[in-house]
């Protein structure tokens, strides 16, 4: 019932560019907030980037002064635009949103199947 979809990853060099998107759509109501994972194989999932519970940002400091994030709430839409991208970027990243699906009483963790960014040296 609930989607959410990423779109934007692909292979890059580093040094290079790349912006992903993530829309959440369905039986979706009061989203809470909107973030950014990866993970690289035999890794564990991270924290990216992702919006607190007051707007404000979170980053990993493996990122910070690189990645940008930022959302379009009227859409439930969240975006990372990744400059100066390293082979240590290189991961399936994810998008997650914390929200309370219709007809739940309850907010859950949504996530979506990510998309993969390469980053060669």
């Amino acid at each position: 019932q609930v989607q959410v979809v990423e779109s934007g990853g692909g292979l890059v060099q580093a040094g290079g560019s790349l912006r992903l998107s993530c829309a959440a759509s369905g039986s979706i109501r009061s989203i809470a907030s909107m973030g950014w994972y990866r993970q690289a194989p035999g890794k564990e999932r991270e924290l990216v980037a992702a919006f607190t519970k007051g707007g404000r940002t979170n980053y990993a400091d493996s990122v910070k002064g690189r990645f940008t994030i930022s959302r379009d709430n009227a859409k439930n839409t969240v975006y990372l635009q990744m400059n100066s991208l390293k082979p240590e970027d290189t991961a399936v990243y994810y998008c997650n949103t914390f929200g309370l699906r219709s007809g739940s009483s309850y907010y859950t963790d949504f996530w979506g199947q990510g998309t993969q960014v390469t980053v060669s040296s």
